[in-house]
């Protein structure tokens, strides 16, 4: 009789909705976290008298009670629903070129329209056309993938199977001339981490149509609150976690998890294992060489590691509005070519596309009376930084945060006079902090080969499951998701064994 039904590694958004799907389940498991706290990038951090967001911008998926998106009823299922509070923003997001362009759209499909039609008369017709593309596109996709539909095919959901894997860029060229709307319109590209003349329009889309049709969402007490109320609800379910201890092995036999061993030395006899850690550390530092199934290193040698960020993350003594912080949301580009934007994250050089968030816009209440706090993020590769020597590194961090403060300057005058308390982390904070190989917050970089329709949870190795972006899209509610469909696996094999 093994000790636990499954141990789970990790405890990120995927590890934990993954142990609580199976907690709830009635079955035994175990939480192992290297770190003191649970949330991975969902977590946050004190400052004075900030408590600074650590990576939540907006939460995608939620959608409201009257019109409910599919977030909302995964954690309804988790039981965490009613624990957590809710706050929808006002506006999808606000676009500047300092100097040059600013725009801000509405959460709704006719506004957007409207407004861009307003600002780029001359695109009109390309607008509507566009809309209605990334709308049929993306209800086929609903209906073919996410519902399962057994009878898929080209003929029943031809959009899909046409546009789906092409590029984004290739879609915005054929709708439109003018390169500014272009930018505005693929300014979420960031939060998938490829430009837009890598990224498939399936994800582009999907992810656009879910944030217009379900919208923008903020969580009280940022995604701290989040992380606690899964654990507790684990917790709650009968689950044992332990905080402080990093998994050191996954013993393997005949092709068949066995076990792990902890950094403490204990181990503990399983017949499965979730890792919520990337898939390269699992096969080759937690598992070994010796037992990665064939054909895994040669897939790994096709796949590139993503992006890190860096991310100022700045206390104001002041209300947002007395410097002119009137959105949540709001993307900061100097240019209007997003792979020149691209390549600049391979460098030390200052950025072409930045975000800065301020939660206290959508909720007052987020940081102390009379203060506000922001969040400036510019996406980054780890490999610049490892050849910084070590007595540069600082030299090096806060030379390239005061560059961001800078841009944040000339959009929002009077930001630097305000700030109160500030703090900086690199790609190897990310690295440090989450024990991804390069601080990768999205896993591998997301190309169509690194996406869900290909990638499954389940491995080679029988009763070894993954859960979280190195299997699948990054960000809340993808990661959030593939935790219950690693869960549901595990459950469906032990059904089946049964």
């Amino acid at each position: 009789m093994p000790d636990y039904d499954v141990v789970v590694i990790g405890a990120g958004n995927g590890g934990l909705t993954s142990a609580l799907t199976l907690a709830k389940a009635g079955r035994k498991v175990l939480l192992l976290e290297r770190h003191n706290v649970p949330g991975g990038c969902a977590t946050s951090f004190v400052r004075g008298r900030f408590e600074f967001e650590v990576a939540l911008h907006q939460l995608s998926g939620m959608g409201s009670p009257e019109n409910p998106g599919p977030l909302r009823a995964i954690l309804g299922e988790m039981g965490v629903l009613d624990k957590l509070e809710f706050v929808e923003m006002e506006n999808l997001y606000r676009v500047v070129v300092p100097g040059q362009f600013d725009i801000t759209l509405k959460c709704e499909r006719n506004l957007i329209t409207r407004e861009l039609q307003d600002r780029f008369p001359k695109e009109k017709e390309g607008i509507v056309k566009f809309f209605d593309l990334v709308y049929d596109c993306s209800m086929q996709m609903i209906q073919g993938l996410f519902f399962h539909d057994p009878e898929i095919s080209k003929e029943k959901y031809p959009l899909y199977f046409k546009y789906a894997l092409k590029n984004t860029q290739d879609i915005l060229d054929g709708f439109f001339d003018d390169p500014l709307l272009k930018a505005v319109l693929s300014i979420y590209w960031s939060y998938l981490g490829v430009p837009p003349s890598s990224l498939p329009f399936g994800e582009f889309a999907i992810m656009l149509f879910a944030y217009i049709e379900f919208k923008p969402y903020h969580l009280k007490g940022g995604s701290q609150a989040l992380s606690n109320a899964l654990l507790d609800e684990y917790l709650r379910g009968g689950g044992e976690v332990r905080f402080n201890c990093a998994a050191k092995r996954i013993i393997v036999a005949d092709s068949r998890v066995k076990g792990v061993i902890t950094e403490d030395g204990d181990t503990i006899s399983t017949d499965y294992v979730v890792s919520n850690a990337s898939t390269l550390l699992t096969y080759i530092e937690l598992i070994g060489r010796e037992h990665i199934p064939a054909g895994q290193m040669e897939q790994f040698k096709s796949s590139t590691i993503g992006p890190a960020a860096f991310t100022v993350y700045a206390g104001l003594d002041c209300e947002p509005g007395e410097v002119g912080i009137q959105e949540t949301t709001n993307f900061i580009s100097t240019t209007t070519d997003m792979d020149g934007a691209f390549g600049k994250w391979k460098t030390l050089e200052q950025q072409g596309v930045s975000l800065l968030t301020c939660y206290d816009v959508s909720d007052p209440d987020f940081s102390p009376p009379g203060t506000c706090q922001a969040a400036i993020v510019a996406l980054q590769y780890a490999e610049p930084w490892y050849s910084v020597p070590p007595q540069q590194y600082y030299d090096t961090k806060y030379r390239y945060a005061d560059g961001l403060l800078n841009l944040a300057e000339r959009v929002f005058p009077g930001f630097r006079g305000h700030i109160e308390e500030v703090e900086a982390s690199t790609p190897l904070t990310h690295l440090r902090y989450l024990g991804h190989p390069g601080g990768a917050i999205y896993g591998f970089d997301q190309y169509a080969k690194d996406s869900t329709l290909f990638l499954s949870p389940r491995s080679a190795i029988k009763g070894l499951y993954f859960a979280g972006a190195w299997v699948g899209s990054g960000g809340f509610q993808p990661t959030l998701t593939s935790g219950r469909t690693s869960g549901r696996a595990i459950l469906k094999s032990m059904r089946k064994q049964q």
